[in-house]
Formats: structure tokens, sequence, C-alpha cells
């Protein structure tokens, strides 16, 4: 009877010459393409040496090698960046090879040995197959978990940089303010000695005053507009309750930005008879949430209306919607317009440069500081509306409420 344990040994350096050629011409295996022939054949000797002990009825098995090699083959596979559909496919083609090397000797043997011997090799392989995916598992998880580290720590470290730069952004900006301060005080000062003279002469020199004075004003916003920011992100931002009447809020905001409109021909339209008497909340970032709306509607409405008006909402909530005839947001848009320093319409020719991208990414903030929810309905070229819901009793704690319910009836309020 043959032993094929002995042929199989004889055969081994053929076997594997004829496998890795066919490793890398199998364009299924692309990881091999890069590789060099001692990097592709690997274990395979020791698993046919293995093999041939298994085979050869003389000899004891061999089979601690075999778990050994394939088990070395499944870490390096993982490190060369082999998928587990290339570990499959290279095993079915040692499969075939090897039966190829062996088919003159088999077609000469019994049955019942041409059986046995099937039936040891595929054992054998597929035993080479489970070590070597236990493997390249293992050193899979082993690579994720140091990733996995290695990303803990990076965000440890991007975190850092963000608090320093915030805090560096803050300082610079803190630093801005005194300087700032001074050359806008000057310049009123110089600018109303100027008025004073009314001199022809002086014209200029008062419109260059007065330029310095607008920019030096935009500049200031900039500043507490950035600082405000960081202060939120930092949660440094602290509510300060006090009960308090809205209407006395919001006639106070409309006497500020009243000129505004008068300016540009807009009626501003208030209706808070249905707001709530008294409410529990931080006035000063009520007024803040408001201005900023109210005078985003203003910036971006030529002519028509800006409407504002209050409604009392279940569960002691109340809501406030401010409406204008202006620009619109495009859809595309209204998902942003709460990101810090993105600006509506920025590419339009009816953009206005004079917006910093920050008002209505404060204005978000403030909202959630305040317990509220704020919701944009908007279409080009026929207006927008803002529509912010609030408890009437904001609580001590700083967690956000959800309201989506509320704030979607809200909306429906006002559409009413």
């Amino acid at each position: 009877m043959k032993d094929f344990g002995q042929v199989l040994v004889e055969k081994t350096e053929g076997i594997v010459e004829q496998w890795v050629d066919a490793v890398r011409q199998d364009r299924q295996i692309e990881s091999a393409d890069d590789l060099s022939s001692t990097a592709i054949r690997n274990h395979i000797p020791h698993v046919l040496a293995a093999m041939a002990t298994v085979l050869c009825e003389s000899q004891d098995s061999n089979v601690s090698e075999l778990v050994a090699a394939s088990l070395s083959h499944g870490v390096l596979r993982a490190e060369q960046g082999f998928d587990p559909r290339e570990i499959a496919r290279e095993y079915r083609l040692l499969r075939s090879e090897i039966f190829a090397a062996l088919q003159s000797e088999l077609l000469q043997a019994e049955p019942a040995v041409i059986i046995r011997a099937f039936r040891l090799i595929d054992v054998v392989v597929d035993e080479a197959i489970a070590q070597c995916f236990k493997s390249y598992v293992e050193e899979r998880l082993r690579e994720f978990e140091q990733l996995q580290s290695q990303l803990a720590l990076t965000n440890q470290e991007l975190t850092r940089l963000v608090r320093t730069s915030r805090e560096n952004l803050s300082l610079l900006a803190h630093e801005l303010k005194t300087p700032l301060n001074s050359i806008i005080g000057y310049s009123e000062l110089f600018l109303r000695q100027q008025q004073q003279l009314e001199a022809k002469d002086n014209i200029p020199s008062i419109e260059n005053i007065e330029r310095v004075l607008r920019h030096g004003r935009d500049l200031l916003r900039l500043i507490n507009n950035v600082l405000e920011l960081s202060r939120y992100e930092a949660g440094n931002m602290q509510l300060h309750l006090t009960t308090i009447d809205v209407r006395l809020v919001i006639n106070s905001v409309m006497e500020m930005l009243e000129p505004l409109a008068l300016a540009k021909g807009l009626i501003l339209d208030i209706d808070y008879d249905a707001a709530p008497a008294t409410i529990t909340t931080d006035p000063l970032r009520l007024q803040q949430v408001i201005t900023n709306l109210v005078s985003n509607a203003i910036r971006y409405t030529n002519t028509g209306t800006i409407h504002v008006q209050c409604h009392r909402l279940p569960d002691q909530h109340w809501s406030i919607a401010i409406a204008d005839t202006g620009l619109g947001i495009s859809p595309e848009d209204q998902a942003r317009v709460f990101d810090p320093y993105f600006r509506v319409n920025e590419h339009s020719p009816s953009a206005l440069p004079e917006s910093t991208g920050l008002g209505l990414a404060i204005v978000a903030r403030l909202v959630q500081l305040l317990q509220g929810q704020i919701q944009l309905v908007s279409e080009l070229h026929v207006g927008s509306t803002f529509t912010v819901v609030f408890p009437q009793h904001v609580a001590a704690s700083s967690q956000t409420v959800n309201v989506p319910s509320l704030a979607v009836e809200a909306l429906n309020h006002h559409r009413q």
C-alpha cells in the first residue's frame, strides 16, 4: 500500500511553489499582490509536514506542529492586512494543490485507502483553517483594543487643546476689548469736537471717524459674541432666575430696536396679550434671545412687517414667535443656521457683510440654557418664523427640557 505521508513529504516543495503561484494569480486575494514569496508561503510547509505525519501509518501524528503553524499564520495574515475571505480562499487553493499533487498515487490505491486519505487531508486542512481564524480574530481584537486606547488618548489631548484654545481665545478677546473701547471712546470724543466746528473741510474727516466708530462697534460686538459663546461652551454661563412680566422685557427690546425698523420703513407688530402674566426666568438671557431674533428679522427684511406674537401653552409653557417678510432661508441652510460662524445666503448678492454668523448660534445656546426649544419655518423670498418655547418657570437645574410636541403646537398657534 502506498505511503501517502511519504509521498506528501517528497512533493511538499512543489505543492508550496504551485500554491504560491495560485495565490498570486487569484484576483480575489489582493492583499498578496505586494508580498514576497516567502511572506506568502509562511507556515504552509509546516502544515504539509504535519499532514504527512497524519497520513503516514508508521509514525505518530504531529498535530501540535500544525496548531502552532496555523496560529502563527493567522497572526501574520492579520498584520499583513488580509481579510477573512482572502484567508479562506488561500486554504481552498491549498486543498486543491494537495489533491492535484497526489492524484496519480490516489488513482492507484484501493477505494478504502482513497477515502481515508481524502478524509484525513480534509480534517487537517479544516483544523488549520480553524486555528488560523482563531489567532486572526484574536490579533484583530488586540489591534482594535490598541486603536481604541490610542483614540481615547487622542480624544483627551484634543479636548485639552480645545479647552486651551477656548481659554486663549477668551483671554485674547478680553485683552482686545480694552484698547478697542479706548479707540471707540476717543473717536466719539473727536467726532463731537469736529461736529462742533461746522466747517465744510471737516466733512471728510467726520465721515472717516464715523467709519472708524462703525467698524469699531462691529468688532466690539463680534468680540462680545465670541466671549458669550466661549462662556457657554465652557459651562461658565450661569442663570440668575427671577419672576418677571414678559411684556416688560418685550417692550424694552422693541423700544431699543424700533429706530432700526423705522429707518428701513418696516412695521413692528407686537401681540403679547396671550402671554402669561408672570414667568420665572433669567431676564437678561431672555432679552438677549428676543433681541437677537428681532434684530435678525430687521436685518434680513427690506419691506413689510416684523410680527412678534406670544401664546400660553399646555403644561406650564409659553411661546414667542418672531416672523418676518424677508429673504427667507433655503432648506439646505435651515439645518445649519444655528452653527457658529455659518452665514445664511453667504454667496447671495443680498448677503450682508456685517453678519458674523454668531447671533443665531448664541440664541440656540441661550434657549437651551433656559430649558426651551427653538424651531424655524422659512421659505425663500417669503420670510422666516422663529418660534421659541419656554417653560413658564425655569428650573434651577440646567437640564434641557424636551418640548418637541409643545414646539409644534406653538407653531400651529402662530400660523392660525
